[in-house]
């Protein structure tokens, strides 16, 4: 089987958005791309039923018109359609086992409401064992050659993140922003502000680890423009400022015990709710 990207569909624009970005970033990866809709109640195909008669009606007709203009936009992306009769994060987190990424579309919400992202995405992002990407629905999408974002926390290893985030921007022509947030200890604080001599160690001590890690990607990807950045402020927030004009971010989540109790870590909720561009949540050990 060709290698693919898979996009969730359900209709809504923030979906339609999702697919968009999934037909670029298969055609420029040279992958296939599936459409995937997944509804409990879709009936068994049979072999010939008139279109009156057809309770998948809507369901293909859904899928069918994703297609048609995505084809349009790609006449060279080989375009599958996927109709499941499933739960559908059951559908997608067996979809997202076999393919390169999983893309959902993802609601642009406001502070006070952020935390109802809906009932599929975040429960398929904290299970997925590939990347999952999240896409709202905006009106001028940013061009794809705007820098690519990642969120290092220098805890363990970043390789599968950096591995990511290096092939996504070297494919798109585009700038990698590494950042790394640190929260300054209550002991550096002092009634005019940050200790100088200690704020000054901190991003020391950042940017050395920071080139450690980024160190043999930068050999692997000579081509690939880097930025690094400490920034003295809680990795949340460091990481959601860092999304201002660019065109995607990439953030960890960590794998966890089989079981129910599967959840994301600050970053990766801060980005996913307050990142102002496409987020791919990568899994990693």
């Amino acid at each position: 089987m060709q290698p693919v990207v898979t996009v969730g569909l359900d209709g809504s624009p923030e979906s339609l958005a999702a697919a968009r970005w999934a037909a670029d970033e298969a055609d420029q990866r040279n992958l296939a791309l599936r459409l995937l809709h997944a509804w409990p109640m879709l009936a068994p195909e049979p072999a010939r039923t008139p279109a009156e008669e057809d309770q998948n009606y809507w369901a293909k007709r859904l899928v069918q018109a994703a297609q048609a203009e995505l084809q349009h936009r790609h006449p060279n992306l080989s375009v599958v359609v996927d109709l499941v009769g499933d739960d559908a994060q059951h559908a997608l987190l067996a979809a997202a086992s076999e393919s390169e990424m999983l893309v959902l579309g993802s609601r642009g919400l406001e502070p006070v409401e952020s935390y109802f992202l809906g009932d599929v995405s975040m429960p398929v992002v904290a299970r997925a064992e590939r990347p999952v990407i999240l896409v709202r629905a905006e009106p001028q999408p940013r061009e794809r050659t705007s820098r690519v974002v990642v969120a290092l926390k220098m805890r363990g290893s970043s390789d599968d993140l950096l591995d990511f985030a290096f092939h996504t921007a070297a494919a798109r022509g585009a700038p990698l922003l590494a950042v790394h947030g640190r929260s300054v200890p209550l002991h550096a604080r002092v009634p005019w502000g940050v200790d100088h001599q200690v704020s000054e160690e901190i991003t020391r001590d950042g940017y050395h680890q920071l080139s450690h890690a980024l160190q043999p990607w930068q050999a692997k990807y000579p081509q690939v423009d880097v930025v690094d950045s400490v920034r003295l402020d809680s990795p949340a927030k460091a990481v959601v400022q860092a999304t201002k004009g660019a065109g995607l971010l990439v953030v960890g989540r960590r794998r966890h015990a089989a079981g129910p109790a599967r959840h994301l870590g600050p970053v990766a909720q801060a980005a996913i709710h307050h990142g102002r561009c496409p987020v791919a949540v990568i899994p990693h050990d």
